[in-house]
């Protein structure tokens, strides 16, 4: 059990630190066009992320994937580059009245599967190749918890923008991704392998 707590708090930290700002940035780029009532898609697009990442950090754990750390560094930033791009050109009526399966469900499921690449090589660097099962879980649980506080702080945020200053909604998707579209160019740039 100790070995647990220890890899869900390594979880939580991968997510909740100034070095992770590229997992927070990309997991609110994928958040921003819900709101709180949305909560039930939110979990489903946070889940099909999760289970993106789960995917290759278990079979890099596993040693069958195995992709250079400089490539997977630079894919990060622009799988944020790509979702900022889907929610700048989201339409009004798309955000209020979204398909039955849009498009960003796909990317989380997807782009996670190259977070789980960059989650791998932080967390081989400690576990060693032996009983591999209980430090995935903990870990994979830890991102995930990590993930849902991110989620719900962007939720509040949008709620406040949204819900009680009253900007329109097609504003605030278009102007926090442009910033986050920023970032993550430049983020592109300084990781161009």
């Amino acid at each position: 059990m100790q070995d647990f707590k220890l890899y869900f708090d390594i979880g939580i930290h991968h997510i909740l630190t100034w070095e992770a700002m590229d997992h927070i940035l990309f997991v609110a780029a994928l958040c921003l066009r819900y709101l709180t009532r949305d909560w039930k898609k939110v979990i489903v697009l946070v889940t099909a992320f999760t289970l993106g990442h789960s995917i290759t950090l278990a079979l890099s754990a596993l040693g069958l994937v195995h992709f250079a750390t400089r490539w997977i560094e630079f894919l990060i930033p622009m799988t944020i580059v790509a979702t900022t791009i889907n929610n700048l050109l989201q339409k009004p009526g798309q955000v209020e009245h979204p398909s039955r399966l849009p498009l960003i469900y796909f990317f989380a499921l997807f782009f996670g599967l190259i977070h789980g690449l960059a989650f791998a090589n932080s967390l081989l660097s400690l576990i060693g190749g032996d009983n591999l099962l209980v430090p995935l879980l903990a870990f994979n649980l830890g991102i995930e918890a990590a993930q849902l506080l991110v989620v719900a702080i962007i939720l509040a945020i949008s709620f406040i923008f949204v819900q009680m200053i009253r900007i329109r909604r097609i504003w605030w998707i278009r102007g926090v991704s442009a910033l986050v579209l920023l970032a993550s160019l430049k983020m592109a740039f300084d990781r161009w392998p």
